[in-house]
């Protein structure tokens, strides 16, 4: 039983995060199961609760007879101490029990920054945070996610890794699990008889030269949704219905994942959509539907999709937000989809101001698409533009720098072509810059993250530049960046790191208020690595990388191939809903993006 009461919760923020009992959960009879799976996000119920990955799997293994699964998040700091103070161990929202006691512990791998966040879940569940320490008693540690394109950070805590879509192996594994707890066998036979699935990592069996193949969901159509989702107690980051219209992305921006790790791009049918959205609606009550994927605008069909959502609204009295829209893909038929659902900020995200740079980064946008989509949105009433930049990127000079600001100043020329009488306020252009992060499984896998101090030379140079009241400038922490970079290129080496800055208080890492660079600091002294050596190094073509026996779909040859290219400034032609390369109309059929 908790050692909590109603007076200890109001000590806390958000008591509503801790509770559960929320509308649509699933409560089941313990003696009637086998199996107790806890799914866990590393960060607050707040953000968890909006992950549409975490509800999906919730929803498959809660359809299971024999299986209780239930949600566990990262309590905040305050409801941590009182966890602490009060020896109150992690626990499933459900049941309110302990979740030591379970049959797997499950973590999503959706940033790297979350990492020391599972050890920490893991110490509060009274569980040992490396598998080599895991008894039989134990549960087993499994982890999925985009982050398992490289999974070595984290392979000396987790039991087995999920890369791919882990839809389709999930029932696999607890079949397999049920036949082995029966039979009451060492853990290692289990291990055993699940490492020959393709999509799975097992670090304590598989070594370098096991190839580890990704596992894809082919039809979306007929892959488990959830038509009943829980409807949260407290207010949430995305607080809505979500539609995930297609997965997978087209577009090959060689700094991204998205486009080489998410590939095939594969999409659900209009009629599936809707059939979705309309028991949603009727289990939840929510009033908002929002359509979930890389690149909105990029579905085959958009305005029938966009069209028939909104009619389908007007009939339940449901608005529809249509976010994630591209550049170049904007026209009136799409602004006019847009007002008539809600009248917002547009945000685009051309990555780099110069032509020749967006070219090495294989952005296929210009800047007379960026204008004519900007000017088309203040045509139709906007007022209000955000642009999202990438500083750091490989190739990059002050030249290209110079030219965001450039761009920032043409698109608020543009607003105030308008003539005065038509115009509806004062125009604010809200301009964010990240830092390049190279990332495992992409073209730019090679390349070296600027220093530290190039990046806050280049943060200051925009600050003075974007300094018009018409614009508001925004950056990311380059500290949190850099250590972006040591883990998504680390080994086995930087899960010695992690385990260290842990220990010595990390925690919430991609929290600002909470983001604790002493402790990194300490724990790469500690261990005697240099984040150099990982964040800022520049690797020969010839090397070797930890992550290579992990296939993601494109091989290594390929991402050479894109790498020369984007040092020649050569841009790679990209499907949307017509393909340059094969002709097709269906983007789920393109042979150049699904080879």
């Amino acid at each position: 039983m908790l050692k909590l009461n109603s007076y200890d919760l109001k000590k806390v923020m958000k008591p509503a995060r801790y509770v559960g009992n929320e509308y649509n959960q699933i409560l089941k009879n313990k003696q009637e199961i086998d199996l107790r799976f806890a799914m866990c996000f590393p960060d607050i119920y707040d953000v968890g609760m909006s992950n549409l990955g975490m509800k999906i799997l919730y929803d498959i293994l809660n359809k299971r007879k024999d299986t209780w699964c239930e949600r566990v998040f990262a309590p905040w700091k305050d409801f941590e101490d009182l966890m602490r103070k009060k020896k109150v161990k992690l626990y499933g929202l459900e049941s309110k029990d302990y979740i030591d006691t379970f049959d797997f512990i499950g973590f999503t791998l959706q940033y790297e920054m979350s990492y020391t966040n599972i050890l920490n879940m893991l110490d509060l569940s009274n569980i040992p945070v490396y598998s080599k320490d895991r008894q039989i008693r134990f549960p087993f540690v499994i982890a999925g996610g985009p982050c398992t394109a490289n999974p070595y950070p984290l392979s000396p805590f987790i039991d087995i890794f999920v890369i791919g879509d882990a839809e389709e192996v999930l029932n696999i594994l607890m079949d397999k699990y049920v036949q082995w707890k029966k039979n009451k066998l060492p853990k290692r036979i289990y291990l055993e008889s699940i490492k020959d699935i393709q999509g799975i990592f097992i670090p304590l069996i598989h070594t370098k030269n096991d190839i580890i193949k990704k596992i894809v969901v082919q039809d979306l159509n007929n892959v488990a949704y959830p038509l009943k989702p829980i409807v949260p107690s407290t207010e949430i980051i995305q607080d809505r219905i979500s539609l995930e219209i297609f997965r997978g992305c087209s577009r090959g921006c060689r700094f991204c994942q998205a486009g080489y790790i998410y590939r095939p791009v594969r999409e659900k049918s209009i009629d599936k959509l809707l059939e979705i959205a309309s028991c949603n609606i009727k289990s939840t009550g929510h009033n908002e539907i929002s359509l979930f994927s890389l690149s909105t605008s990029d579905y085959p069909d958009f305005l029938e999709l966009a069209d028939r959502l909104l009619k389908f609204g007007e009939d339940k009295r449901v608005s529809l937000s249509l976010p994630s829209l591209r550049i170049d893909s904007m026209n009136v038929d799409i602004i006019n989809k847009i007002q008539s659902v809600r009248k917002s900020s547009l945000t685009f995200a051309p990555e780099a101001g110069s032509q020749r740079l967006r070219d090495v980064i294989n952005k296929n946008i210009t800047e007379s698409e960026i204008l004519a989509s900007s000017k088309l949105a203040f045509e139709n009433g906007y007022t209000s533009l955000k642009l999202y930049f990438m500083i750091g990127l490989p190739t990059e000079d002050y030249a290209d720098l110079n030219a965001i600001v450039e761009l920032c100043n043409k698109i608020i020329d543009e607003y105030y072509k308008i003539p005065k009488e038509n115009r509806k306020g004062k125009f604010l252009l809200t301009v964010s810059t990240s830092t390049f992060v190279p990332k495992s499984h992409t073209p730019f896998q090679w390349c070296s993250q600027a220093t530290l101090e190039k990046i806050e030379l280049k943060q200051q140079f925009l600050k003075d530049k974007l300094s018009k009241k018409s614009i508001k400038y925004n950056w990311h922490n380059p500290l949190i960046s850099r250590l972006e970079a040591l883990i998504a290129r680390g080994d086995e080496k930087v899960g010695r790191v992690i385990y260290s800055a842990w220990r010595l208080g990390a925690k919430f890492d991609s929290w600002d208020e909470c983001f604790n660079v002493s402790a990194w600091n300490k724990a790469l002294e500690r261990e005697n690595i240099k984040i150099e050596d990982y964040s800022n190094k520049q690797y020969d073509l010839d090397t070797e990388f930890c992550w290579d026996n992990i296939f993601c779909g494109v091989d290594k040859e390929f991402l050479k191939r894109e790498y020369i290219k984007a040092l020649e400034e050569k841009t790679t032609p990209r499907c949307s809903i017509s393909c340059s390369s094969c002709g097709v109309t269906k983007i789920a059929k393109c042979n150049f993006l699904n080879k």
